[in-house]
């Protein structure tokens, strides 16, 4: 009987994850398989189809760029391996789902906790991503201006990247290292 009932229920989340597919602006639901960088994941749904997602309203530093390795591992330990949700708002030029991820509390030790804590935001408040004011009005509402606000906090406390002198933004490392350059203006 016990059995029987484990399986109705699996069977069930199975298939309410599914129906949730990311070609319909319903939230995905999934697993993270992987970190790719501070703002870059994979979500495998229960259909087992992975999903490349790209942290709206943030941008965070670079590997090879001072702090990237610190983003993409804070971004691990708040995603990796966990059950998240992602409320999603299209795809960028390279296809990846544009999205907050939604994933539980750290300090939570039930295994039914609500996805609560916003893995976009709180990569900002630890000072291991810059809100993306460029693209402001393509997040959720009151995101904006959560996130200005997270990153002035960390600013102010200079935390992660902020403990530098002169932290040189993603988009212009980027810029410099495909123009070739050896040096960066903050």
């Amino acid at each position: 009987m016990r059995h029987c009932l484990r399986h109705t229920v699996f069977l069930l989340l199975a298939f309410s994850l599914s129906a949730c597919s990311a070609d319909s602006n319903q939230p995905l639901e999934g697993w993270v398989t992987g970190i790719a960088d501070g703002d870059t994941l994979t979500v495998l749904d229960a259909a087992h189809k992975s999903h490349k997602i790209r942290l709206l309203g943030i941008d965070a530093p670079e590997r090879g760029q001072a702090f990237g390795e610190k983003s993409r591992q804070s971004l691990a330990s708040l995603a990796f391996r966990q059950a998240v949700s992602v409320d999603w708002q299209g795809r960028d030029a390279y296809g990846r789902i544009l999205g907050r991820v939604r994933v539980a509390a750290p300090d939570c030790r039930q295994s039914n906790c609500p996805k609560t804590l916003d893995a976009n935001l709180e990569q900002v408040k630890r000072g291991l991503a810059w809100w993306n004011k460029k693209f402001a009005d393509t997040q959720f509402p009151g995101d904006a201006r959560a996130y200005e606000a997270a990153e002035r906090q960390a600013r102010a406390a200079r935390a992660g990247l902020w403990s530098e002198r002169n932290p040189v933004p993603p988009w212009r490392w980027r810029y410099a290292n495909r123009a070739g350059q050896d040096r960066v203006k903050p």
